[in-house]
């Protein structure tokens, strides 16, 4: 492997990482909080005042699933990561499929919406794409007829 290919997988990996780790601590940040602050932290370009309700169970325990679901996923690209940084191909494509699709969703229904703030979401966002971009780049070009 080239050490220009080694450095866009190592920059990838260190991206996953943190890419991961913010999702492990957003994930486990709404799950402990009520309903409304939840909300308001995933909404954080929204006026808090505006999101403050008397939210049904039904709507905390969607709320709670959605963050065990970025719990769960930071914590595969986070491992991703440290498979990537071992050059492991496969984990370029788990990981950034994984990543991939979750900020894809997070960019089409929030960041579009308007109701996020640059940082940390899009910051986030750019972030996972950089991920994916660097590393297929190396699959590309380190794959058999590539």
């Amino acid at each position: 492997m080239k050490s220009s290919d080694l450095v866009l997988l190592r920059i990838s990996s260190i991206l996953w990482v943190i890419w991961g780790l913010v999702h492990i601590l957003a994930g486990v940040m709404v799950m402990t909080t009520d309903t409304t602050a939840g909300v308001q932290a995933i909404a954080d370009g929204v006026d808090p005042e505006t999101l403050v309700a008397e939210y049904p169970a039904a709507a905390g325990a969607i709320l709670n699933q959605h963050a065990w679901n970025l719990a769960w996923v930071g914590a595969v690209t986070t491992i991703g990561g440290v498979f990537i940084w071992r050059k492991n191909r496969t984990s370029i494509w788990v990981t950034g499929m994984i990543g991939g699709l979750t900020d894809l969703g997070y960019f089409l229904f929030l960041d579009l919406g308007g109701f996020v703030r640059f940082v940390p979401g899009t910051v986030m966002t750019i972030v996972s794409s950089l991920a994916i971009v660097l590393s297929f780049k190396v699959w590309i070009t380190r794959r058999p007829n590539g």
